[in-house]
């Protein structure tokens, strides 16, 4: 089985943060990509940042994926962002919901991603590759694990292509969720989502907010360091590196990275992983 490895970037918003990513992108490249997927903001704040990124990753060579989000879109919005892709040259979406911007109730034409992804067959056939998102550790805002379950077999029969998981340090996690999606008879690759650990505090926030399960034994050690960064990226490597490890010898396909717009901690546990 061929090991590939796909990327994710999100859209600067600073001229000095796009010279960054490109240099960013430049060391990461070395690692040979399938793709480089660039994120969405809430209410397509960040829209025509990642259309830019994009276009930027397509124009040095590299397949890449826009996050495209439905939650308060209209279908004449959605057709819209279709077109501009489709005349870039894009050839993988990753379809999402996307986050419900504060003070905001359920608007717009699409409720869940399925209907994003729905409607994206409907209009473009297999014209696009869609990958979606899937939470071993159960979506925060469903009712049950069961019903994210439902949820995820629901995008695959709208037509996904992919599932990559939203980032965990738990490999039993993992291996769980795809043995259940497999008895749903849902056979799409499922594809770990890593996150390196390189800042604390941010780890513990993102965590916080998207419901990754930090193990208490990570959090305590990670507390223990304080603001010794150097210990936190030591140890984070250590940690991640068995991670990719242990899915891998479990027969994961493929790994996604949340590079965080970060070069080093990615190439080095690609470096140990081999």
């Amino acid at each position: 089985m061929t090991r590939s490895l796909s990327l994710e970037f999100f859209p600067p918003k600073t001229p000095e943060g796009a010279a960054k990513l490109r240099a960013t992108r430049q060391q990461l490249y070395a690692l040979e990509p399938e793709f480089c997927s660039v994120t969405y903001g809430a209410g397509g704040s960040t829209q025509q940042g990642t259309f830019d990124t994009v276009g930027e990753i397509l124009a040095e060579g590299v397949e890449a994926a826009s996050h495209l989000s439905c939650i308060g879109a209209t279908r004449e919005g959605v057709r819209a962002n279709l077109q501009t892709l489709r005349g870039m040259g894009v050839k993988r979406i990753v379809a999402l919901r996307g986050d419900l911007p504060s003070g905001y109730g359920m608007g717009g034409e699409f409720h869940y991603a399925s209907d994003l992804i729905a409607f994206i067959r409907a209009e473009t056939g297999r014209e696009f590759r869609l990958e979606v998102a899937c939470y071993p550790e159960v979506h925060p805002q469903a009712r049950s694990a069961q019903a994210d379950l439902q949820a995820f077999a629901a995008k695959v029969h709208a037509g996904a292509d992919t599932g990559i998981t939203q980032y965990f340090f738990n490999a039993d996690a993992y291996f769980r969720f795809v043995d259940e999606t497999r008895k749903l008879g849902l056979d799409v690759p499922i594809v770990p989502g890593i996150m390196p650990i390189t800042n604390s505090s941010q780890l513990m926030r993102f965590s916080d907010a998207c419901g990754a399960e930090i193990p208490r034994w990570i959090r305590l050690r990670l507390q223990g360091f304080g603001d010794d960064v150097n210990s936190i990226k030591s140890f984070g490597l250590d940690v991640v590196t068995a991670l990719c490890e242990q899915l891998r010898a479990g027969g994961a396909p493929c790994f996604h990275f949340y590079t965080m717009n970060q070069a080093a901690a990615t190439l080095e546990i690609c470096k140990r992983v081999g």
